[in-house]
Formats: C-alpha cells, sequence, structure tokens
C-alpha cells in the first residue's frame, strides 16, 4: 500500500531564486547601513566624533547609500521591496 506525500521540491526558476536571493542579501545589508547610519547621528549628537571622523562617514555613507541604488537598478528592485513584511510585527524598514 503506498501513500501519498506532499513533494518537498521548490518549483522556481533560476531567475526568480536570483531575485529573490538579490532582495533577502540587499535588504541585510541596508538594514545594516540604517544602523551604522543611527549610530553616526547618535554618535555625532553626543559630540563624540571629531570633524575629520564626521566627515569621513557622511562621505562613505553616501557612497554606500549610491551603491545600494545601484544594486537595486541591477537587480530591478525599488528601494520599497527591501522593506519585508514581517507579519504581525511589522515591516523590516
Amino acid at each position: 500500500m503506498s501513500v501519498d506525500r506532499p513533494s518537498l521540491r521548490i518549483a522556481a526558476d533560476s531567475e526568480t531564486i536570483e531575485r529573490d536571493l538579490s532582495r533577502l542579501v540587499l535588504t541585510l545589508v541596508e538594514l545594516i547601513r540604517q544602523l551604522v547610519e543611527r549610530q553616526c547621528v547618535r554618535r555625532m549628537e553626543q559630540g563624540s566624533l571629531s570633524d575629520e571622523q564626521i566627515e569621513a562617514l557622511g562621505v562613505t555613507l553616501m557612497r554606500l547609500e549610491e551603491a545600494m541604488t545601484d544594486l537595486c537598478d541591477r537587480f530591478d528592485l525599488a528601494p520599497e521591496d527591501l522593506n519585508l513584511d514581517l507579519g504581525p510585527l511589522g515591516t523590516l524598514l
């Protein structure tokens, strides 16, 4: 007697997998970027950064934001695509 079992395989094409994986990775990078940006602002407001450090962090954060925009364009993602819905917890970003 054979028992019908549901298939454990996921039917997905390589383009879908690449886009979804790219979305996940870029979401994590964006989350970290926002956390670092908030930490920089907090340290700046506390006065624990020199003018040179503030300038260097500002330039670095601007470049990272530009790189994120370029990567989103490359993978045909909008910034709002990176804001994952976590159900009852709300959105990630």
